[in-house]
């Protein structure tokens, strides 16, 4: 399912990850990441409408738009129907990812030891969230993982900002960084697109070779 994922997120390494309150505030949102050189976009579902979001997002066309914080199945089942094109979890749910699976969606389940990315191999998996990324260890945490474990892929999230992330590129083991500094929940309330933009289009800049 790796390759899945490599193919939806084309490329990008970074993925921004969104807590988006207001529909109305989604489409200038999609806008101004996409100007900024961002492929994709992780909204979220933790709140009431998310699925309004992802919709309004993915009808943007400029970026490939997931669904993040998925617990349930059924969260699932509603975010891909919204639109989104990749399911993001905060942990390993074997019905999570099964349903993922019945959809013939990517999913990207979150671990944190060991133990979690064994069973996510056991699954078939082989591309996983480290989640969270900074209160766990870090980049020394992700190495750590890393080093047994040479055929997985990580999308490390969670506490990352701008100046951590040069530290979780340089890994060769990540498959890209997703991080919520480009567009804050204060950025949407002020209406700071602009800025957005700024913060997306310097991320994507550092991300490339």
């Amino acid at each position: 399912m790796n390759g899945d994922l490599e193919t939806v997120l084309a490329g990008a390494r970074i993925v921004p990850v969104l807590t988006v309150r207001d529909p109305a505030t989604a489409a200038p949102l999609a806008e101004a990441l996409a100007s900024g050189g961002a492929r994709c976009a992780e909204v979220t579902f933790r709140t009431p409408d998310a699925e309004r979001v992802v919709e309004a997002m993915a009808a943007h066309g400029g970026l490939a738009v997931g669904a993040g914080t998925v617990v349930t199945p059924e969260q699932a089942e509603r975010a891909v129907a919204a639109g989104a094109r990749f399911v993001v979890s905060p942990g390993y749910d074997e019905s999570v990812v099964a349903k993922c699976r019945e959809l013939g969606v990517p999913v990207l389940p979150g671990v944190a030891s060991a133990t979690e990315l064994m069973r996510a191999l056991r699954d078939g998996l082989d591309t996983v969230k480290l989640f969270p990324a900074e209160a766990i260890g870090g980049v020394g945490m992700l190495r750590a993982l890393a080093a047994p474990f040479p055929q997985v892929r990580f999308v490390p999230t969670g506490g990352i900002g701008a100046a951590e992330l040069a530290g979780y590129l340089a890994v060769p083991a990540v498959l890209a960084v997703g991080g919520s500094w480009m567009a804050t929940p204060a950025h949407l309330a002020n209406g700071d697109y602009p800025q957005i933009r700024r913060l997306t289009a310097e991320a994507v800049a550092r991300s490339t070779p």
